[in-house]
């Protein structure tokens, strides 16, 4: 049986309702978003279901999409944009920024795939199929997409943002924004703008030049985007409940742990509680680490990526509209890890996300700007490493447009490889977690059946 696909219906483009004079000067970027210049788009977006009530147009719901959109982008007007880019040869300087002149808008696509809903949340692997909801793959010239693709049963609403122009704590602010505006019609069609407008001026360390280069003649001299392997994706649900049992144990152990060494009892490590974040990343990192088997004193890492706005002194806004994020690593053997206890590891962790502090991100934009350079995908992450991506704090589940809660986030074909994980907001709140999980099929297999792992999901994690 021939498998369904995602068939386009209408392509087109949607532009901010108001522009101003402001809303047309190019937009710079600051350290961390160039350094994101080959880091693949943010591909999120929520599956609902389509509503019962007989009065439901899919025709009317599209339009008030796009005339939500246009109102949302008159604030959010980066997104409706185009990259330049200015080059020189001599010395070889590549500048690159946003240019909202002539730029048609935003894309936005209407797709219909011949599925239901429970089609697309199977108990085990996420489809595919999903990845085609996320539609045409991204170029360099027009920028993201939001992609809405109606099932038999459902609407799955998608958004895809250059990874250069925001991070995971931007793009939701956008996404909650759109969904505010969308509820926000009145009777006689207006909507409200949105109650939060984005901090549109980059951040710059004090005295670099508001206009930053990277050392290249051309932007093809940077471009690394490897095609990843085929990989498994699965999403394990943790509630609460198991949670708090987990946090709870390893900060049971953190404690035995100072007890046992040199550090006095009072110490501001002993004291300070490891985060359930951190807990859950060091039973994760244990778990795929053992799935692979390396040898002993293989090196293995964890990356976390850390907002910076509320570090920095004085701080950034939560509004602020661009990447503030940082990874910090976790580094051991696999010996170390898989002998010591998860609280060993969780601490280890909650020690470098600690120590990132604003003279850690100011020492950091500064060396950038002293050699700049792009992240590169193929020497970032390796075989041995696993990084610990998105955050179940994003109002994902807020965005409802109409339509109730969503009854899945799901992502797109970016950013993924052997070892990437992503972490959600449980659809039951309270402080549940899903997290997706991509790994090689071989390591899927040891990993989804890993005794420490199904405690944890199964809440059977005592002190």
């Amino acid at each position: 049986m021939e498998s369904p696909k995602v068939e386009i219906i209408s392509n087109c483009f949607i532009k901010p309702q108001i522009t101003s004079q402001e809303s047309q000067k190019p937009i710079y970027f600051s350290p961390w978003d160039l350094a994101m210049f080959n880091i693949n788009y943010i591909q999120k977006g929520l599956l609902f279901r389509k509503p019962e009530n007989q009065d439901f147009s899919v025709a009317t719901f599209l339009q008030d999409l796009k005339d939500s959109l246009s109102v949302t982008l008159t604030h959010f007007h980066p997104l409706a944009a185009r990259l330049a880019t200015v080059k020189q040869q001599d010395p070889p300087s590549l500048t690159i920024f946003l240019n909202p002149e002539n730029s048609p808008g935003a894309r936005f696509i209407h797709s219909t795939v011949d599925l239901s809903v429970s089609d697309v949340l199977p108990p085990t692997d996420v489809p595919l199929i999903v990845q085609s909801f996320f539609r045409p793959p991204p170029s360099r010239c027009l920028r993201r997409p939001q992609n809405v693709t109606e099932l038999v049963d459902g609407i799955f609403i998608g958004v895809s943002a250059n990874h250069m122009v925001v991070d995971g704590t931007s793009y939701w602010h956008f996404f909650n924004s759109w969904s505010e505006v969308f509820r926000s019609k009145t009777q006689n069609g207006h909507f409200a703008p949105v109650s939060r407008p984005p901090v549109l001026e980059r951040w710059i360390p004090p005295g670099a030049d508001p206009i930053l280069t990277l050392p290249f003649s051309h932007e093809h001299e940077i471009i690394d985007r490897p095609y990843p392997p085929f990989l498994r994706e699965r999403i394990f649900h943790f509630s609460a409940d198991s949670l708090s049992k987990l946090k709870a144990k390893v900060n049971s152990e953190q404690r035995q742990i100072y007890t046992e060494s040199s550090y006095a009892i009072d110490s501001e490590c002993n004291t300070t509680k490891i985060s359930t974040l951190q807990a859950l990343s060091a039973v994760v990192w244990r778990c795929v680490t053992r799935a692979r088997q390396p040898p002993e004193n293989q090196v293995t890492d964890c990356l976390l990526a850390v907002n910076n706005r509320r570090r920095l002194s004085p701080p950034l806004p939560d509004e602020y509209f661009g990447n503030s994020i940082q990874g910090v690593r976790g580094v051991t053997t696999a010996g170390v890890l898989l002998g010591r206890s998860v609280g060993w590891a969780a601490q280890l962790l909650h020690e470098m996300v600690a120590n990132h502090d604003d003279k850690a991100i100011r020492e950091f934009v500064g060396s950038w700007v002293k050699n700049p350079y792009v992240y590169k995908s193929s020497g970032t992450f390796d075989s041995n490493s696993i990084q610990m991506g998105s955050s179940p704090r994003f109002d994902m589940y807020g965005n409802e447009f109409g339509l109730g809660r969503g009854v899945a986030v799901l992502s797109g074909y970016a950013n993924k490889f052997d070892g990437k994980m992503a972490l959600y907001p449980g659809r039951d709140g309270g402080g549940s977690i899903d997290l997706e999980v991509c790994l090689l099929p071989e390591n899927m297999a040891a990993f989804e059946c890993d005794e420490e792992l199904l405690r944890v999901v199964n809440g059977e994690e005592s002190i």
